[in-house]
């Protein structure tokens, strides 16, 4: 269980470090490039707490979205539990750690952001403000890693889209998230090695 909670640490510290810093030091939308690479940018975005930014029903529908998450980390952490009491394979226990690090990267900042945090609508957001934000499990999720690889159109013939502007990768993502999809990766790549009944 040790280097599962070594791993859910670490993932845990990276992220919640980088997202305070992009919170407190940037502008919200505000974007830098990295290295002046145009294809790696710092880009701070929020939402809540859904893939790709969806929304659910105003304040209630994300009261229901942070509980639903909260349920879901209990079960990812008694399936780590578990797998570990087992003596499951190295990878699964690897695996199981980063999703369960990842949703709870993502939780701590639906849960307690609003709390913490005034809104950066208005410039660089403050840690423990007077004034926060939002209310408990009302909290906002931070992304900031983006990676527009290829801007351009689409061919004028193509149907409905055509003429579009589109950005291939446009998806803006934290540690968390990196941390949920590796987890998922490894999980994939290596199945058979980890469940090899």
């Amino acid at each position: 269980m040790k280097k599962a909670f070594f791993i859910i640490f670490i993932v845990l510290l990276i992220d919640q470090w980088s997202k305070i810093y992009v919170k407190t030091h940037f502008s919200l939308y505000e974007s830098i490039q990295v290295n002046g690479w145009d294809w790696f940018q710092i880009y701070f975005v929020q939402n809540n707490g859904m893939a790709w930014g969806t929304e659910i029903g105003g304040k209630s529908g994300k009261l229901f979205l942070s509980i639903f998450r909260l349920v879901a980390v209990v079960g990812i952490f008694y399936w780590l539990y578990t797998s570990v009491k087992q003596k499951a394979h190295i990878l699964l226990i690897v695996s199981i750690s980063l999703i369960f690090a990842g949703a709870m990267g993502n939780i701590l900042d639906s849960i307690f952001y609003g709390l913490i945090f005034d809104d950066p609508n208005h410039g660089v957001a403050t840690l423990f403000a007077a004034e926060p934000y939002g209310t408990l499990l009302h909290g906002k999720v931070v992304d900031m890693f983006y990676f527009p690889l290829w801007k351009g159109q689409f061919p004028a013939w193509l149907p409905k889209v055509g003429g579009q502007h589109f950005t291939f990768f446009n998806a803006i993502f934290n540690v968390a998230d990196s941390a949920i999809t590796l987890g998922v990766f490894v999980l994939l790549l290596f199945s058979k090695r980890i469940f090899p009944k």
